[in-house]
């Protein structure tokens, strides 16, 4: 029992380990796009299935002039060139836009859209619902039934 313990615990301090790896090279890809210019996000959670982030870096007209994603289930995804956007207005994509592959991949591009959409119109953006918020609510509807 100790050591499966023992084990638990080695194999959570290591994926804490590989995460803040990850995010370290996300934020590096991010302030590299920022320091260009203004940058488009847009993100889907994936849970069981690969999730995605999508950065835009758009000139003054809100034109992709690079796109950039992370997408992966592990905490082994890197981010990786998104080509196709160039010249498209971000508050414009449409479903036809989109790769034909990756679900979250289409959702995270158009959130990026509806983020910069919110923004240029002046109005806050929400915080998605952590997984504990998500459970918490899933909980209480339970409780209502």
């Amino acid at each position: 029992m100790f050591k499966l313990g023992l084990l638990i615990a080695v194999m959570f301090v290591l994926q804490t380990l590989l995460s803040a790896i990850q995010m370290r090279h996300f934020t590096r890809e991010f302030m590299a796009l920022r320091r260009q210019g203004k940058v488009a996000c847009g993100r889907r959670a994936g849970g069981f299935h690969a999730g995605a982030i999508v950065m835009f870096l758009l000139d003054e007209n809100g034109c992709i002039r690079q796109g950039r994603m992370l997408m992966g289930v592990t905490c082994f995804a890197r981010v990786r060139p998104l080509p196709g956007f160039e010249g498209k207005f971000v508050g414009s994509l449409s479903d036809s836009d989109l790769p034909r592959h990756g679900r979250n991949l289409r959702r995270a591009i158009l959130d990026a859209r509806d983020t910069y959409n919110k923004v240029m119109a002046g109005e806050a953006v929400p915080e998605p619902p952590s997984p504990f918020q998500k459970a918490g609510r899933a909980l209480a509807e339970l409780g209502k039934g």
